[in-house]
């Protein structure tokens, strides 16, 4: 009874009313951060919306979308100050002097061109994963931000939990020996995503892989300290209305040993956008879940995504017997048991625009990496990357 509590409390506070922190609107020494937001995209309430609402050094202040009245709307029932729209709705945005963050939750395909206009703007951005349509936008995009002096970041929200990083330091730390397999899916169940969604769209950067795929690959990246060295196989699903998107992918990887003569890791990443319902009737709970076999037992963090919610470390050694652990805070650090895992990188996000050292992050080379081998296991499968960006910044 006292763990359905907690669920509840926890996600009370994380997505329905989150606490307010004391005002700090007079604060001279950390005056808020404005934050505009690029299109009135569902992700953005959780993502960022009610994270921001329990921060107290970022403020709520703008919102564009193409419709104003969309626009006017969002904004009045979330509390932003100033809403744009219409056709020049989102330039108007990035050129309100007042704003200093940018968060880009645009389809993926528009993700290289509105976050070049906003580094161009003057403004930090938060990037909605994955980065951009190809490896070579990604970039550019890291680029642009290194010599305008901004902070940019992909949307890795999962990175900044507790959870995944427990997972990672009981790696680490040897217990269990060195990995040798690691394996990752997000999948959910079939009729949540339409055939009319944005995601089904190739020409907006759609497909399963870009969307739910992008998750596992990054966490076998991250839990085994390394990048793949070569895609061993991939099969896509095709959508039967655009044969260039997947609505499934599934790939065989081998990562680089970080230690001379130790054998690759072996990894496989599955991503669907449909698992059918058992027996043909009886619905299907999404799938996302990460497991590491090492040399002396093996570890699986169920529902790496979304943890707060609810999650479980399994660590199962060779000798010795089993522990389940849960991890919603950090020992001796920020954090609250309710902290989504975009609060937490809310809070590093602004650490780092404020010139401290967040927790932890996502840097460029990741970001990059993750965008390459996203590319290299569609080219694969068969499908092939998706169209890169025309948009070019006009030079003064």
């Amino acid at each position: 009874m006292s763990s359905i509590f907690g669920v509840f409390k926890r996600v009370y506070a994380a997505f329905i009313s989150p606490p307010r922190p004391p005002n700090v609107e007079d604060n001279n020494a950390s005056p808020p951060l404005k934050i505009g937001i690029l299109g009135a995209a569902a992700i953005a309430p959780p993502a960022l919306v009610l994270p921001a609402i329990s921060h107290p050094e970022v403020e709520l202040y703008a919102v564009a979308a193409r419709d104003i009245s969309r626009a006017e709307k969002f904004a009045n029932k979330h509390g932003f100050k100033k809403w744009y729209g219409g056709k020049d709705g989102y330039q108007e945005l990035l050129d309100d002097p007042a704003i200093d963050i940018v968060y880009n939750p645009l389809p993926n395909g528009l993700h290289y061109e509105w976050t070049i206009k906003a580094l161009a703007a003057g403004k930090h951005v938060l990037l909605e994963k994955p980065s951009g349509n190809t490896a070579e936008e990604t970039r550019r995009m890291f680029s642009l931000a290194d010599q305008k002096g901004l902070v940019l970041l992909e949307a890795f929200h999962y990175r900044f939990h507790p959870a995944i990083q427990r997972v990672r330091a009981i790696i680490d730390s040897g217990e269990l020996g060195a990995i040798r397999e690691v394996n990752a899916t997000l999948a959910i169940p079939k009729g949540a995503i339409r055939n009319d969604d944005i995601r089904m769209n190739y020409d907006l950067g759609g497909g399963a892989m870009m969307d739910c795929g992008c998750y596992p690959l990054s966490c076998v990246r991250y839990l085994a300290s390394g990048n793949p060295s070569a895609v061993i196989s991939a099969t896509a699903t095709r959508f039967s209305r655009d044969s260039r998107i997947d609505t499934g992918t599934t790939a065989n990887l081998t990562l680089a040993s970080l230690k001379p003569g130790e054998e690759p890791v072996r990894s496989t990443i599955k991503c669907d956008f449909a698992i059918p319902p058992r027996w043909g009737f009886i619905p299907r709970w999404p799938e996302i879940s990460v497991r590491a076999v090492c040399e002396r037992g093996s570890i699986e963090l169920f529902n790496f995504v979304m943890p707060v919610i609810y999650h479980s470390i399994t660590v199962i050694p060779d000798s010795g017997a089993p522990r389940t652990e849960k991890a919603y805070t950090f020992e001796g650090g920020k954090g609250e048991e309710w902290w989504s895992t975009y609060r937490y990188q809310l809070e590093a996000f602004v650490d780092k625009v404020k010139g401290r050292t967040p927790q932890t992050w996502v840097s460029p080379e990741d970001s990059i990496a993750n965008m390459e081998w996203i590319e290299k296991i569609y080219e694969e499968s068969g499908l092939g990357s998706r169209p890169q960006s025309t948009y070019v910044l006009p030079t003064a």
